[in-house]
């Protein structure tokens, strides 16, 4: 004997199950682009366009149309470190130099990696004269906010601790960006992490320096479920894998790319 049809609201819960486990088998198999009618498709962008800098590059720009070698410096904590990525070599950092060396080809590219686990932006502020003045770079990642978010730590004071190393970093000709927190559960549970993004926002526009929205664009991923939490988190719901460091990196350098035009 057949079971009895399913009333249509449990129907539609079944089918909408399968759907979402049809989406994260999706995103696990299919790689960072893909080919459809013969032109090639970034599957790791966000649909906000949160990836485009809102300043440029000059200091950058000027290296590149020379053809002279460029250094970045990746200023950070644990998700510049390379926290839950399998490896060092899929840290974000790492997999920015590939990016930016395959965009330029004839260029010289390296990104040091200058993550610290747990840093806070005054500790982070107080390693810029030996980790960024002395490496004479021509950009510097900024990636700060995640672990003061998770202190509760007032956005106001990290607001003027990051427009002062923003303003210290530029004065020295140093192309400067900053990088804001990760969308995750371990941010997300303390209120404060909105007045912190928008504390780094006005930090930058204070000082000129463009912001990658990290925290945009990964709530972007989730929500349309191009790369949802399950996906682009590690084991430990807070830092970020080989495959969302992959697209970070990504999306950092075709911001890059625009802005040193």
């Amino acid at each position: 004997m057949r079971p009895p049809p399913l009333p249509g609201l449990v129907r539609r819960h079944r089918l909408a199950s399968v759907a979402a486990a049809a989406l994260v088998a999706v995103a696990l198999a299919v790689p960072l682009t893909s080919e459809r009618s013969g032109a090639a498709i970034d599957t790791c962008r966000a649909p906000t366009g949160a990836e485009r800098l809102n300043a440029t590059l000059p200091h950058v720009a000027q290296r590149i149309a020379a053809g002279e070698p460029v250094t970045i410096v990746a200023l950070g904590s644990s998700s510049t470190e390379g926290h839950g990525a399998s490896r060092p070599e899929n840290s974000y950092p790492s997999r920015l130099a590939e990016e930016l060396r395959s965009r330029y080809p004839g260029t010289e590219v390296r990104v040091l990696n200058k993550g610290v686990g747990g840093d806070t932006a005054e500790k982070m502020a107080a390693r810029i004269e030996g980790d960024a003045l002395a490496e004479s770079p021509d950009l510097v990642i900024w990636q700060v906010g995640t672990n003061d978010t998770m202190h509760d730590v007032d956005p106001a004071t990290d607001a003027a601790i990051i427009r002062d190393g923003v303003a210290r970093m530029k004065a020295a000709g140093i192309d400067v960006i900053l990088m804001d927190m990760q969308y995750a559960p371990g941010v997300t549970s303390h209120p404060v992490y909105r007045d912190m993004l928008h504390a780094i926002s006005a930090a930058g526009y204070a000082q000129g320096a463009p912001v990658f929205h990290r925290f945009q664009i990964m709530q972007a991923w989730d929500e349309t479920q191009v790369l949802p939490q399950s996906l682009a988190l590690s084991e430990d719901r807070l830092h970020m894998n080989d495959r969302s460091y992959a697209c970070l990196a990504r999306l950092l350098a075709d911001g890059i790319v625009a802005a040193s035009r």
